[in-house]
């Protein structure tokens, strides 16, 4: 039978070292690992999902895992891009190439990478492998996925103790399960804490290759039309695109809600952080490095590991100064985190 479990606080708090860890674009590999396609050295590699290292968010917090990883383990790293209109077929290239190289382990960053991480972790059983936001069976292969639906829940409840005109915005990337859990979780947030308040939902497009997950201006234009509707908060879960929708938001004065990373504390978002009320936490640098550190340690993680608000595996950030002085958030989303983890509030994911 194949064995689920939980992570282990080892993984909590590494998201936060997304802001000293990003960088912009590039395929890197950093280290003194032999080039023999044996171990040599080589430890973790990550490939990239849509928007690649540099997106302010998804991306960057796996890079925030490997970068913790590499500097405490001291061994070679690899980090890829995707390529524009790929495969399948190009996606268990990259996965293949990495693993003969004897990276270990080797993660795929999103659920995009689910098909060809199937085909080529039986092709290579002595290596592990990872991947984010998909279950993927396999002996050596760790699944590893979060409670997206739990911190867009607290969001929803910031969303609604914050609104305004009682009318608050969702903007999703693509059209497609993984995302329905942030707008269901966001919802049923916003509902059950004040069920007058209006939520506006829209998602860019249906598939990724149309660049819901990669294209600001999709996102910034979308928001736009939730605020001309008198919508004062808008929640993202739209990867690079999500850059729009806070943009847009900060400068029509109303609230971005972020997504994945602390957005508040990214240099690349400084001009509109003091827009940015709080970020939806999803500790994507904290999987990938557990999953290192158990390669490390000879006991490698398999299965499908689950980050949910228990292991603070999600959650919401705080960092913006104006989260506290609005009345009654703090002590909102505190009762909302004890009803998520003792059970009393049971979350929606569609």
């Amino acid at each position: 039978m194949r064995r689920i479990s939980k992570l282990t606080r080892v993984a909590v708090g590494v998201a936060s070292l997304a802001l000293a860890a990003t960088a912009c674009g590039g395929t890197s590999s950093e280290g003194s690992g032999g080039d023999d396609g044996t171990k040599g050295g080589k430890g973790l590699a990550i490939a990239y999902d849509i928007g690649g290292k540099g997106d302010q968010s998804f991306n960057d917090a796996a890079y925030a895992g490997l970068t913790k990883a590499k500097g405490e383990f001291g061994y070679e790293t690899a980090d890829i891009e995707p390529t524009e209109g790929e495969t399948d077929a190009d996606k268990e290239q990259r996965l293949s190439s990495l693993a003969r190289q004897g990276y270990n382990p080797v993660i795929g960053v999103g659920f995009a990478y689910g098909p060809a991480m199937k085909a080529v972790a039986a092709k290579y059983p002595k290596t592990t492998f990872g991947i984010v936001d998909s279950v993927v069976e396999g002996k050596n292969v760790a699944s590893l996925v979060f409670a997206e639906e739990q911190a867009s829940y607290l969001a929803g409840v910031a969303a609604a103790k914050s609104t305004k005109s009682k009318v608050v915005g969702f903007v999703g990337g693509v059209d497609i399960p993984l995302i329905h859990k942030f707008e269901a979780g966001f919802e049923q947030g916003v509902k059950d804490t004040d069920p007058k308040v209006e939520v506006l939902s829209q998602y860019l497009t249906q598939t990724a290759e149309e660049g819901g997950f990669s294209s600001p201006d999709k996102g910034k234009a979308a928001a736009e039309g939730q605020i001309e509707k008198k919508a004062d908060v808008v929640y993202q879960a739209a990867g690079l695109s999500g850059q729009g929708v806070i943009e847009a938001a900060a400068k029509a004065k109303v609230w971005a809600i972020g997504v994945d990373s602390d957005q508040y504390k990214q240099a690349a978002l400084a001009n509109y952080k003091n827009r940015i009320l709080t970020s939806a936490l999803k500790d994507i640098g904290g999987a990938v490095y557990a999953l290192a550190k158990s390669v490390e340690d000879g006991k490698p993680l398999t299965g499908t590991q689950t980050f949910d608000l228990k292991v603070n595996g999600v959650g919401l950030s705080e960092s913006n100064p104006e989260f506290g002085k609005i009345a009654g958030l703090k002590d909102a989303v505190a009762k909302a985190k004890e009803g998520i983890t003792d059970g009393s509030i049971k979350v929606r994911t569609e």
